[in-house]
């Protein structure tokens, strides 16, 4: 099934995310892995035509990439008044993916084309490219490294200037996982969502372990996730034990805190 294809059936995605999330995940029902589940703090608008592939935070700017062919886009936004502050389409024929603030550079992946484009931060302007094997899907940074997924359960480790490949490991349990978009948070730990589930792994990088399965399921009533497509997006608050996580083509994005269940 291919992962993109915009014309998913909403009844039959709610049931994967509701009913099939353990095997999705990889979730036995033996898996000891900590339960937590969303608290919800506050919620602000979302544009209901962002096919949300990555979020990133830096102080009060908000950037946003999206994908689907023909429509990506990256954006970046005044994360307290909603603003937009630059735009940047990207050329048809590339299908935008994950994005992640490395230094002066915000790196932006794509899906099946293998080239991550190099940015400037402030206009979004294109400054170089690199290209990559395989997939694309969500990136983030975490100290001196950039850490990237692929639609697997193995995290690949890059270079932050030159974007080439510095290792990699793969989730100690929940092997059959589909990393999608990832959040490095500042206690060093990785949150990735889990495609095409309503889940977010917690995950130590720097062994593989899944340090705890979120449940983020039931934020969108029936009638809001209608037209919509999976849970994507997720980023740290600066300062702050909340995130902001929203979904693709999803009316609404929500601060929570992550809670025992």
């Amino acid at each position: 099934m291919e992962r993109k294809r915009r014309a998913w059936a909403v009844t039959g995605l709610i049931l994967l995310a509701t009913v099939g999330s353990a095997t999705a995940s990889g979730c036995a029902n033996i898996d000891d892995t900590p339960r937590f589940r969303v608290e919800v703090i506050g919620t602000r608008p979302h544009d209901r035509a962002a096919f949300t592939e990555g979020l990133e935070i830096d102080g009060t700017i908000l950037y946003e990439g999206t994908g689907l062919d023909g429509r990506s886009d990256l954006r970046a936004t005044d994360l307290n008044t909603g603003e937009q502050l630059a735009r940047v389409e990207l050329p048809a024929d590339l299908f935008g993916e994950g994005v992640t603030l490395a230094g002066d550079t915000v790196w932006q992946l794509t899906w099946k084309d293998g080239i991550a484009i190099a940015r400037d931060p402030r206009t979004l302007a294109e400054r170089t490219r690199a290209r990559y094997d395989g997939e694309g899907w969500g990136l983030c940074t975490r100290g001196d490294r950039l850490v990237m997924s692929n639609g697997s359960a193995t995290l690949t480790f890059r270079d932050p200037t030159t974007f080439a490949a510095t290792g990699s490991i793969r989730l100690t349990t929940h092997r059959n996982a589909r990393l999608n978009e990832l959040d490095c948070a500042t206690d060093g730990s990785i949150y990735a969502n889990v495609w095409p589930t309503d889940h977010i792994l917690r995950i130590d990088p720097d062994s593989g372990a899944v340090l705890a399965d979120i449940d983020a399921s039931g934020l969108l009533t029936s009638a809001e996730r209608a037209g919509t497509d999976v849970l994507n997006g997720i980023a740290q608050l600066p300062g702050a034990d909340r995130f902001l996580i929203t979904g693709k083509n999803w009316p609404t994005m929500f601060e929570v805190r992550f809670v025992r269940a």
